[in-house]
């Protein structure tokens, strides 16, 4: 049955070509967290079948909620359940991957005040049973990532607990982390780090 407008005319839909959007993994999006950036490589290896690493959600008790109209909920009070681990985990070539990310602005280190006792011990106990752990860190003022083994990682922890420095300091990153390039596809690509170091 076809449509016609008042003057007698038939309606005809305009026909738009179907649209598929593609994600950009370029240089331009700038701007974006290392969380982004990461979310995005997971989808790049899950989508090329190279690993299956996601974010995992933080666990929380909701305890309140207000629903201002029938279509919207606001949560306006909740509570952690328990401390979270890691940021990331997921299973590459047969190995299980655990890591936490963490952005800092400052210029000259990192603090260690960043990373909690209980995500320590966590990596502490993935590590012992053979699974991969690492830190990785974006120095955001220099648009510079490193991967920092969790071996490394807990030297410099126990150097704090023992007294010593509270932070890891930038030339400390360039001396026993790896720097991770950025590149085209995807932008982040810590993977290539975990076949160099695990061969």
């Amino acid at each position: 049955m076809a449509i016609h407008y008042p003057n007698g005319k038939v309606y005809t839909p305009k026909k738009e070509p179907l649209k598929i959007k593609k994600k950009d993994y370029s240089f331009s999006n700038r701007g974006k967290t290392l969380e982004d950036e990461l979310n995005d490589a997971n989808e790049y290896y899950l989508l090329n079948d190279l690993a299956v690493i996601y974010k995992k959600p933080i666990p929380i008790q909701v305890v309140r909620v207000e629903y201002p109209s029938r279509s919207s909920a606001m949560i306006k009070e909740a509570y952690y359940r328990t401390p979270s681990t890691t940021d990331f985990n997921g299973v590459y070539q047969g190995k299980y991957i655990d890591f936490e990310a963490k952005e800092t602005e400052n210029k000259t280190a990192f603090p260690l005040k960043n990373v909690h006792e209980h995500q320590v011990k966590h990596m502490r106990s993935v590590t012992k049973q053979n699974g991969v752990c690492f830190l990785l860190v974006r120095f955001s003022a220099f648009d510079r990532y490193f991967y920092l083994p969790f071996e490394q990682l807990e030297l410099f922890w126990d150097r704090m607990l023992t007294g010593g420095r509270k932070s890891i300091a930038l030339s400390e990153f360039e001396e026993h982390a790896i720097e991770i390039t950025p590149k085209y596809a995807p932008r982040i690509d810590y993977l290539k780090i975990v076949d160099n170091l695990n061969v």
